[in-house]
């Protein structure tokens, strides 16, 4: 999921935003419909019943999520994407404890504070000044929608039951993802920026649908499934270790002590978490 960022530095060069964001869920949509067309044939019946469901979780797995962080990635830092982003575990947390009564104890909140302290630790690279300078912009809201969103289909993906396999479903949510950004894909195109179908735009686009697509939304999914929506939702603290690590590895940046006590507190913040459900 972490790769999501390379794309965010990289990949909005080369394709607008929503442009990419829709390619990119129709490629993952077309990557996988030879491989579960059968089964949703089959289950056709099904389909009309879950209908909104998925377009709904599609509109904001896909669509919300999708393309609100490269939209915001326009006009805001990724400091400020990575300090908003921590949000939608906390809005995971609230709207589980509203609507769906999931249990959280003083261990997890605990361990939700720790993962905090060590996200703004590792995104501010240990300076307060960084953060009594955060200045909100157009594209901060954009995070906030991303993150509210993210929270939104996190919570609903699990509690909302289908017929359909994990893989089949997915496959389902990513052609409704698509079908939602459509009319703004449309829009942008008309209106704002011209995509070009290049070389660039390929390795973009496939590597979207696949990394961060298909690979990270299923894995996420297998991880619902075991430990719940909230303690899920953990995961996205591990995200700002891991883009760390990347930006060392494609971005020619250092490993320095913050990193190393940042990525500390997060890691006994998820252990802390973890230990709730065993």
């Amino acid at each position: 999921m972490a790769t999501n960022l390379i794309i965010a530095r990289g990949g909005v060069e080369y394709v607008p935003p929503i442009s990419l964001a829709f390619w990119r869920w129709l490629t993952v949509f077309l990557i996988l419909i030879p491989f579960f067309l059968i089964e949703i044939l089959k289950k056709k019946n099904d389909l009309k019943k879950e209908f909104w469901k998925l377009s709904f979780l599609g509109l904001m797995g896909c669509g919300v999520c999708g393309a609100f962080p490269f939209i915001a990635g326009m006009s805001t830092t990724l400091a400020n994407m990575g300090i908003i982003y921590t949000s939608s575990p906390i809005f995971i947390i609230i709207l589980s404890l509203m609507f769906f009564k999931e249990k959280i104890n003083l261990s997890r909140i605990i361990g939700l504070v720790l993962c905090i302290v060590g996200v703004i630790i590792i995104i501010s690279k240990g300076k307060i000044d960084l953060l009594t300078n955060f200045k909100f912009t157009s594209g901060d809201l954009w995070m906030i929608g991303s993150a509210l969103g993210w929270a939104v289909y996190s919570i609903y993906l699990l509690n909302w039951k289908s017929s359909f396999s994990l893989m089949a479903r997915f496959t389902l949510i990513a052609f409704f993802g698509a079908l939602s950004l459509m009319p703004f894909y449309i829009i942008e195109e008309a209106y704002f920026f011209d995509t070009a179908f290049n070389a660039n735009f390929l390795f973009w686009v496939l590597f979207a649908a696949i990394s961060p697509g298909i690979i990270a939304f299923t894995l996420y999914t297998k991880v619902q499934k075991y430990v719940g929506a909230s303690l899920a939702g953990f995961v996205l603290y591990l995200y700002s270790v891991y883009s760390a690590i990347y930006g060392i590895i494609f971005f020619n940046e250092t490993l320095l002590n913050f990193h190393y006590f940042g990525a500390g507190l997060v890691f006994l913040g998820v252990y802390l978490a973890r230990k709730t459900i065993r």
